[in-house]
């Protein structure tokens, strides 16, 4: 854990408890796709996957669990969310199953590469940077957006001098908030102080705990967590920055467009908004599956 609460962990449930929780928007009895819908074989996108991964029946998934509503654990400590559920249909359509490996967020890349996973799916941003390393199957469009403790008043565009809670190694740890900081020294203002968690949930914790005035995260997460503690943090404006997440595939891999194939079957046949409605995220949807859409590339 690169940077731990000074709280103890009575304290912390006493405020939130966001792993394990449901979206309010979203049925409990919904929660980990157990009413997610019947999906059938997509032959023609089945027929694209590599031989090794269509013989072993399974594609190896690294996901960093702690991102709720997009993915998380249950209390028994499996991975649920709208892109667990998502990827599932997509491995439906391919005719295997995903296996789901717990990984920090910033560790599964350099596995794809060192091939101990096969994709990652975990809400990554498509950008040129990735792009050098991964290619991306992008599946949903996101937004930046910032939540501030009930009642204050927190621009993200004039953040000077804050101190704003963030997940480390997400775009808005590595790329956001270091050029917003950039920008308020260069005229001579304070720097930002960004407060870096190894999870979305320490991060959400220390904004409800008055130990950040703001949070930045991808718009899915500010939204959800904002309904799971909305008796003290609020969002902080509308989604903004918006991009693609993408899920990460091999430079070059055959396997990319099998998984493009296969999303596009379920955005074609009507499970993909199904599943991104089951859980109130449809507003991100795409109607076109494409490949490495990260700006500037």
């Amino acid at each position: 854990m690169r940077t731990a609460l000074s709280v103890s962990a009575i304290a912390l449930a006493a405020v939130l408890s966001l792993s394990g929780c449901v979206d309010n928007s979203t049925p409990e009895e919904n929660a980990g796709g157990s009413s997610a819908p019947a999906v059938e074989v997509d032959a023609a996108a089945a027929a694209l996957l590599p031989d090794d991964i269509a013989s072993a029946g399974v594609i190896i998934v690294g996901m960093d669990p702690n991102y709720a509503p997009n993915e998380y654990k249950n209390d028994a400590g499996d991975p649920i969310g709208w892109e667990v559920d998502l990827g599932d249909a997509v491995a439906a359509k391919l005719g295997v199953k995903m296996d789901y490996r717990p990984s920090g967020f910033d560790k599964i890349i350099p596995s794809i590469t060192g091939e101990s996973y096969d994709i990652g799916i975990s809400s990554f941003t498509d950008n040129p940077e990735r792009e050098q390393i991964v290619d991306f199957v992008n599946y949903y469009n996101a937004g930046i957006q910032w939540a501030q403790p009930v009642g204050k008043s927190v621009d993200p565009a004039n953040a000077c001098g804050l101190t704003v809670a963030v997940q480390a190694t997400t775009y808005e740890e590595t790329e956001e908030l270091p050029a917003k900081s950039q920008a308020c020294t260069d005229q001579g203002l304070e720097a930002i102080n960004i407060l870096k968690f190894e999870t979305q949930d320490e991060a959400t914790n220390a904004l409800a705990l008055g130990r950040a005035d703001a949070m930045s995260a991808d718009s899915p997460i500010t939204q959800y967590a904002v309904s799971k503690v909305d008796d003290k943090i609020e969002l902080a404006g509308e989604a903004f920055d918006v991009a693609p997440y993408g899920i990460a595939v091999a430079k070059n891999s055959e396997l990319t467009a099998a998984i493009q194939a296969a999303l596009q079957s379920l955005v074609d046949d009507g499970t993909y908004t199904e599943i991104l409605a089951e859980w109130g995220v449809e507003a991100g949807g795409v109607d076109e599956i494409t490949l490495n859409a990260g700006a500037g590339s």
